[in-house]
């Protein structure tokens, strides 16, 4: 099969063997694929995947069940499927655990569906089972206009919380109110902290930033409330203040979906299929495909998603693969 390799610092289409599934694995037909900042990551060398997981990039799939692994009862060679891998889906053919496996609505094209499972489930995981959101309570997502910032304000404002966010362009902002944020900040021209400080703060903070947002953020955090990391966009290092830790009673948690254990993360695919889908299919949610690239031109993928050009996601199509 053909799949994507990192060549001189450069992704290239390559010869690959198809993988064999094993039990409780399907073998899926690849149709599209989602793009992640942990993809761009990984290309540059510094998110390498867990232990047993595909050297392959690419972390959320939809596509055809080609074959079947012992055990697997409740998918059929032939099913439209979608789900989250630890790796391998940019790929013609690529190996997902049935407990991460949702089958594809019919109102959903591969395009839309792979753009799902990976953004969706980050969102949840954090905000939902870590942040514990409640209605009534604020929250700021950094990097609003991105997969995961348009999925979580969504689910944000669907518990009822009040949701800030920060973005940048006319267009990213207007994006960004459409998908029902309160409070839109260019972080170009305002700061952050401030404007959230003088508008009552907020209680959570999912921040795909890092570096110096991360003292920032602890200016802007209400008493008892919560900052998880689930990006570095700005960094390794940060300045804590911990007096501000201690008399606020903050909390500082670090988060990535891809290094929770199976079982945690059929509890989201659960949630996504359960939950996540049939309120996309009655208009609550909205999918939020910004653009897609051939599978061959995964380069330019990453470029655009580097560019920060994006509002929503971006998906690669194995169509005319070679």
């Amino acid at each position: 099969m053909l799949a994507i390799t990192t060549l001189n610092q450069q992704l290239v289409l390559t010869d690959h063997p198809t993988p064999e599934p094993a039990a409780g694995q399907l073998l899926i037909k690849v149709m599209a694929a989602g793009v992640n900042r942990a993809d761009l990551m990984q290309a540059q060398g510094k998110y390498p995947p867990p232990a047993g997981e595909s050297l392959t990039i690419g972390l959320e799939v939809a596509g055809v069940v080609v074959a079947l692994g012992d055990g697997v009862s409740d998918f059929a060679v032939g099913d439209a499927v979608l789900g989250l891998v630890g790796g391998g889906a940019y790929a013609e053919y690529c190996l997902l655990d049935q407990s991460l496996c949702c089958l594809k609505p019919d109102t959903l094209d591969f395009a839309a569906a792979a753009s799902l499972p990976e953004v969706w489930m980050t969102a949840w995981l954090n905000l939902i089972d870590i942040g514990q959101l409640k209605a009534g309570q604020r929250v700021l997502i950094h990097a609003g206009a991105s997969g995961v910032g348009a999925a979580a304000i969504q689910l944000a404002k669907s518990v009822g919380a009040w949701v800030a966010v920060t973005t940048s362009s006319v267009e990213k902002q207007a994006f960004c109110r459409d998908m029902g944020a309160d409070l839109v900040i260019d972080y170009r021209s305002q700061d952050f902290a401030t404007t959230l400080k003088a508008a009552g703060g907020v209680d959570l903070i999912l921040d795909t930033v890092g570096g110096d947002y991360v003292a920032a953020n602890q200016l802007c955090l209400n008493r008892d409330g919560s900052i998880i990391v689930i990006g570095l966009l700005k960094g390794l290092s940060c300045e804590i203040n911990l007096g501000l830790l201690l008399v606020k009673r903050q909390k500082i948690q670090g988060s990535a979906l891809r290094s929770q254990a199976l079982a945690e993360k059929a509890k989201l695919a659960t949630a996504l299929r359960d939950t996540v889908l049939p309120r996309l299919a009655s208009g609550e949610y909205r999918i939020t495909l910004d653009r897609t690239f051939a599978l061959k031109d995964a380069q330019a993928a990453h470029g655009y998603v580097a560019a920060s050009r994006n509002c929503g996601k971006v998906v690669l199509l194995t169509e005319s693969i070679a």
